[in-house]
């Protein structure tokens, strides 16, 4: 039974890789998902958001590139998290590399380009669960340039904003997660007349 918008909006959760089955995601559902990222709202139609999707070896590749970074940016050992990175990345199914193209004009406040490559990304996250699979946006790691990551290529003006993880997950575990607590409606809201 298809889920209402209101139920997807309600059950919509972080699906971490160590979560995730290893699946494949085909190429008609990926365009599912970007297909969705282009019609979130942006002022001015400046469509600021560039995404690069990195499936199989791509996906190792990223890993050993993430490492590589560190190592150049620090002269500390490689720690248990950034390998633990790398593992992650065998088991997702795909991963939307996420950037913001700033208007050239700069017509509009930085910000609301952030902003829209923001719903841009809730727009996938709302498709992807509802497509059955699981993802969550990870921060951007402060050591990597991705502008050298040799496998895409990033203009001058794209600034990556974090990873868009995807994979297939076993529903049953999941489910078991639950509706987490939110805060009501009255505690974040003031109703002015």
């Amino acid at each position: 039974m298809k889920k209402t918008l209101k139920q997807l909006i309600q059950t919509r959760r972080s699906i971490f890789p160590a979560q995730y089955t290893n699946g494949v995601i085909p190429q008609s559902d990926l365009l599912k998902i970007l297909e969705s990222a282009r019609w979130a709202p942006n002022h001015r139609k400046t469509e600021p958001w560039r995404y690069k999707v990195l499936q199989g070896n791509a996906l190792i590749d990223l890993g050993n590139f993430m490492v590589e970074q560190f190592s150049l940016s620090t002269d500390k050992a490689v720690p248990l998290k950034l390998k633990k990175l790398q593992e992650k990345l065998e088991v997702t199914s795909a991963m939307i590399l996420i950037f913001k193209s700033r208007d050239v004009k700069e017509s509009i406040p930085e910000w609301e380009e952030i902003a829209a490559v923001s719903m841009s990304v809730q727009n996938m996250w709302l498709t992807t669960h509802d497509l059955g699979y699981g993802c969550y946006w990870s921060s951007p790691k402060p050591f990597a340039d991705m502008s050298k990551f040799s496998k895409i290529t990033v203009d001058d003006r794209e600034e990556f904003l974090g990873f868009f993880y995807i994979g297939t997950y076993d529903n049953d575990a999941v489910a078991s997660l639950g509706v987490p607590e939110r805060k009501s409606i009255e505690e974040f809201t003031q109703f002015v007349q």
